[in-house]
Order: structure tokens, then sequence, then C-alpha cells
């Protein structure tokens, strides 16, 4: 494979990618940059685009050096993650440097004897200058196991059967956002409405029934292709998608679950148990699980990776890129996730309502709700949701979780006027050339659409903090709501781990937990109870959380006896009552099917 090592047409940019030492964990990269500048400044990106965290990728970078005409230039580090190269613009200038891979998530790089994977925001350094010059970038499988293949969304331009070979991208973006699968995977393809599909599973087992995720993907494709681009329930036919090739990546692991969404690809962590099973007729909740994934990352095809925030029109790969709109394009992704799902006919009503319910007492649950509105928490989402603390529940919520609820509101209300939300999707996406949008433009088409002004219906839904209407759009559309007796860790305002005892993770604002002085960090070990009609003072040990129905009775109020950094306090708790409607969860429950199946639908 030595004629990998350069392209039939050098390109102004030309990487190079070797498994240098897989049992070290580390890629071996060349780039060549054919016409440098005279002060040639590349730099690793701080970020990967879907993930709103300063990574600092440029920590697993080591040993960059220089060259041009074969002699050693001196290379001088300028930030965290950018170099300096004194270069002479008449010659090609030669990088070469080394990344050590050993993160097995889908955000980074992952190199060892069973599989390698990367994202280009890990490997590829960015030259100045030439961001949207053309790239090409040679897949070389010296040091690699025989039956070691490749598995990416780049366009191939010489390329063996196994994938190895060279691969073109039109300037650093494209070559940034889109993953490399290298390794002995299982591979299988599909078309969806006329879009070549490829899923490459890493890690499966024997059971694994390929044939079964296949046939599953290809409807949730073709259903999401025909949501975005049908010319009409009557025909059939759809307009041009939006892409012309699509690859799944899916890493089974032991335990893990994630993904991330790119252009033309998408990369899956998923549980080994949960992938289906050959023989196996009904769908596990963990497969369903996966389907549900599979489903949101491929609705980022459109929504995210091409209809974006105005914000994301270029990336800064160097810092933080802020915007107040992540509740609608993780928000409403969610929405649509199961959704389409449902709509695909792999989920029945009773899974749907069961999916959703949980999303309501999520949302529910966190008292970050009533501080923290969802435009400041898709804003902040670098320091708050992606650093989560002890504390973070308290302080803000969840765009995926009450961004998908605001999608449910948006679609329920849409429905009273005679409209819904895949309408404003579509408009959305014709209106904005699949491209950059904002929140007027989102304004002016649910105007357009319904006629009414939706100004005020944003700013309490999305920048206040209020509770939304679900309730009441609910029963509009067939779902009865009741309210039940919340288990004993949310009634008390706690969450809580039990690995050999009760160790409270959270402890929310003005709860109970909270008022009696517990704090995260702390062991619950057991409970105190006075003397009553008939019954002398006990004391408890304290094994499980749900317990405490069994040892307080009626009783409302106890003394928890906790232990904190080698501490035993004694805490005066009064128990919330079951029926207190503020810590009581949600279940919904079918009321009117034809209304329900008119919505789903």
């Amino acid at each position: 494979m030595a004629k990998t090592r350069s392209p039939a047409t050098p390109a102004p940019v030309h990487f190079v990618v070797q498994a240098h030492a897989w049992a070290a964990h580390v890629f071996d990269i060349t780039c060549t940059i054919a016409r440098p500048l005279a002060l040639q400044r590349v730099q690793l990106p701080v970020w990967i685009a879907g993930s709103y965290l300063v990574r600092e990728f440029s920590k697993q970078l080591f040993d960059l050096r220089a060259k041009q005409l074969g002699r050693p230039l001196a290379v001088t580090q300028h930030d965290k993650a950018s170099w300096d190269i004194q270069a002479d613009p008449g010659h090609a200038l030669v990088l070469h440097y080394r990344v050590h891979a050993h993160d097995n998530s889908v955000r980074t790089a992952w190199l060892d004897s069973e599989r390698g994977f990367f994202n280009g925001t890990s490997l590829f350094l960015e030259v100045h200058g030439q961001r949207d010059a053309s790239h090409t970038v040679a897949l070389d499988p010296m040091g690699t196991p025989p039956g070691w293949r490749v598995a990416t969304a780049l366009t191939p331009q010489r390329t063996d059967t196994k994938g190895w070979g060279v691969y073109q991208a039109n300037g650093y973006d494209e070559l940034a956002d889109s993953p490399v699968e290298i390794g002995d995977f299982w591979s299988g393809e599909f078309v969806a409405c006329g879009v070549p599909h490829r899923f490459v599973v890493a890690g499966s087992t024997p059971s694994f029934d390929g044939q079964r995720l296949l046939h599953d993907t290809q409807r949730i494709c073709e259903t999401h292709i025909r949501f975005w681009h049908a010319q009409g329930k009557a025909t059939g036919r759809v307009t041009k998608p939006a892409h012309d090739r699509y690859v799944f990546m899916l890493n089974a692991v032991d335990s893990g679950y994630g993904g991330l969404e790119h252009c033309h690809s998408t990369a899956l962590i998923a549980q080994r148990s949960d992938l289906p099973r050959a023989g196996q007729d009904k769908a596990s909740e963990g497969y369903m699980t996966l389907l549900g994934l599979i489903s949101h990352e491929y609705f980022h095809t459109w929504n995210v990776k091409r209809l974006r925030p105005r914000e994301f029109e270029r990336y800064d790969w160097g810092r933080e890129n802020h915007t107040e709109m992540l509740w609608f394009f993780e928000g409403l992704t969610s929405y649509y996730d199961d959704l389409l799902l449902r709509r695909s006919g792999l989920m029945d009503d009773t899974r749907y309502l069961q999916g959703l319910n949980k999303t309501i007492n999520q949302v529910l649950q966190t008292p970050g709700r009533q501080v923290h509105s969802l435009a400041q928490s898709s804003f902040e989402a670098w320091t708050k949701y992606y650093r989560a603390d002890d504390n973070t529940p308290n302080i803000t919520v969840s765009y995926y979780t009450k961004g998908a609820l605001v999608g449910l509101c948006l679609d329920l209300r849409l429905r009273q006027t005679g409209h819904n939300l895949d309408e404003v999707m579509r408009a959305l996406w014709k209106r904005c050339a699949g491209g950059p949008m904002g929140e007027d433009d989102l304004l002016a088409v649910l105007h357009a659409t319904t006629g009414e002004n939706w100004g005020k219906t944003l700013r309490a839904w999305v920048h206040g903090t209020g509770e939304l209407p679900l309730r009441a759009l609910l029963g509009d559309n067939g779902v009865r709501v009741h309210v039940e007796p919340s288990a004993w860790a949310q009634r008390l305002g706690l969450r809580v781990s039990e690995d050999k005892g009760v160790h409270l993770k959270f402890v929310f604002s003005d709860s109970a937990a909270q008022h009696a002085g517990m704090a995260p960090g702390d062991e619950w070990l057991g409970l105190e109870l006075p003397a009553s009609k008939g019954r002398p003072a006990q004391a408890w040990r304290l094994q499980k959380i749900d317990d405490l129905g069994l040892y307080l009775g009626q009783a409302k109020r106890c003394t928890a006896l906790v232990a904190r950094d080698q501490q035993l306090l004694r805490l005066p708790l009064a128990v919330p009552a079951a029926n207190d409607p503020r810590v009581g969860t949600w279940r919904l429950s079918v009321a009117d099917a034809a209304a329900l199946k008119r919505w789903l639908d």
C-alpha cells in the first residue's frame, strides 16, 4: 500500500494516517502543506461539533516536527492548541506528529489491538489560510492486522477493496466532520429512498442479528427522509434528499451509550446486550433504546448539521461557540426521535407514551427548570450542562428533555389551529434553504403558517421559567394525566446510589432532604423514631431508601443518621405527605384513542 502515501493529484493539504503502535494506542500523522505561508500557523480544535465542551484535544498530540526540503524547521507553540513554523512559501512544508488515542467514546480517538476510531478534530491540524482548500487523507494499513478494513463517509479517491487508500474532503470542516472506523468489523448495506447507507458494528457477539438491525434502520431512515422531503402522501415520492450517502458506526461495548452526529455519518456507542439477537422476536427495551438513538442521530442530518443555529454558520474551532438555540436543535430532535420511530411502525403507542411519561417526570423532578430558562441552558451548555456537578439539577434544566416538551407543546398547540409542527419544520427547511437559522425565522414561519404572533408563547416557554401547559394540551389530544405518589427518593428530594448503602448524589433545592441539612456525598446510615402511643423509640439501619416505607409507617418526623467526612450526624427530617402534589409523579394513559392516533400518525 505504499501508493497510498500520496494522492494522484497533490492536494493543498494532504494527511497520511498510520496506526503507528496500536499497543501504545498511538496514531502517526504526516501533514504536507503544498504552499505554506511564510509564518504558517497550524491548530488543533479544542472542541467537536455536537458536544459542547472544550475538551483540549491537543493534550494528546506530541512529537510535532517540521521539515522543508528535508531540513528540520523550528516549531514554536503559540498557545495551548496552535503552533507556528517559519517556512519558505515556495516549497512544501511537511509536519509529522503523533496522537495518543485511548478514549473509547464517540468524541475523540481510540486505537488498540481490536479496532481503531478517530474524529478529524482529534487527529487533523487545521492549516491557517487553507481551511476551504481541498484536503486529502491517505489511510495506510501498515502495522494493522490483515483483516482490518475502513469505514468512513469521506469521498474515496483511490482505495482498495478494504477501504484503505486516499480520501478527499472539500475543506477542513468536512474533514473534521468525517469520523473513521478501522478494524475487523461487521458491515451491512441498504438503500433508503435512493440513498446508499452502510452500517458497521465493532464488538458484536455471535448472537447479533445484523439483518434485523439493517431492516429496522432502513425503516427509520425512510421515515425520516419522507418526513423532510415527501412530495405528498398520495404519491409516496420524495424530493432529492439532503445527503447522497450515509454511514452508521456503532461501537458495541459492555457498558456505554451515546451518539454524535455528522453530515454524512454518525458515531454510536451502545451495550452489546442491546443489539438485536437472532431468534429473538420481541424487541428488548435495550434494543428499542438503541433504535431511538439511531433515530435521534439521523434526524440531526437535517436538524443541526444543515438547518443549524446562525451562530454555527462558521465554526470557530479555537473556543466555545455559544447559541441560545440548542433547545430547538437538540430538544426538537429529542421530540421527533421516538415520534418518528412510532410512525415507522417500530414502536407502539404504549411504548411511546411510556417514553414521553419518563421525559415529563425528568423535567418536573428537576428544580433547575424554575430558575434557568431553556435559552439560558442552551447558551451555558459549555459551563453548566456539560460540566455537571452535584448541584447541576438545582441550577439548570436539560435542553434535551425540556426542549422536547416545548416541541410537544408547539406541535399540540399548532394542531389547535389546524396545523402541526411537521409543516413548520419543512417550511423552515425551505425558508432557510437547509442552512443557518435563528429564532426570528421560527417566529416568521409560525406566523406565516397560522396567522398568529407566537412571540409571547416563545418568551414564556423558551425564555421564561414557568410551567408548560402540558396537562391541557395532552388532554386535548387523547391523553389523561394521573398524579401519583413518588418513590421515596423523589418524595424527599434526592437522587441516590445504593451500592452497599444509601449514598446521596443530589439534594434538590427546597426539598425535605435539603431542609433537614442533607448534602451530596452523605451516606444515609439509618433513622431514629421517637416513642409514640404503644411503641417505644426505635432505630433502624437503612440499606435501601425504599425501606423507609417499612420503618416510618405513618410517622411524620424522624431523625436521619448520616455519615459525612467520617463524622456521624443526627439530622431532623420532616416527612412529606404521600399525596403532596409538589412531589407527585405523572402517569399518562389513553383517554381517547382516536384523538391520540390523529396526533401520533
